[in-house]
């Protein structure tokens, strides 16, 4: 999932301290292209404003930060996921329940992949 180039400007222009280069935002994992990429189609369809999201993860961080984070910019799509799943629950697009249930899925599947391979829901992931 690969955002709209200008929709991507936006968002960089638009949340202080995104992680970019000369070229846009920089992504250490692929998981975390999609985290931002998601957050920005979910602006696009009108789901939250910029200022709600970096308000959004503003206090993220800063409870991650009181919680002992070191706030070395290793974590800051964690807290990017964390605010996208607020969101998503506060705006009701899906229960805090269900965003636990598909992150619990994902782990078991993650567990159950070989390294290099695409991690792939199945059914029996929701159960264990």
């Amino acid at each position: 999932m690969a955002p709209d180039p200008q929709a991507a400007a936006a968002a960089v222009i638009a949340v202080p301290g995104i992680p970019r280069d000369h070229d846009g935002p920089v992504f250490r994992e692929p998981w975390e292209a999609q985290a931002f990429a998601m957050a920005v189609a979910l602006h696009a369809r009108g789901l939250f404003s910029w200022t709600e999201w970096a308000a959004t993860l503003a206090a993220e961080i800063k409870r991650a930060q009181a919680a002992g984070d070191a706030d070395t910019g290793e974590t800051y799509y964690r807290h990017w996921l964390a605010s996208l799943e607020t969101l998503v629950a506060e705006k009701g697009v899906a229960s805090a329940d269900t965003l636990h249930r598909y992150r619990d899925a994902w782990d078991h599947a993650a567990d159950r992949t070989p390294h290099g391979m695409p991690v792939l829901l199945q059914p029996d992931d929701f159960h264990g």
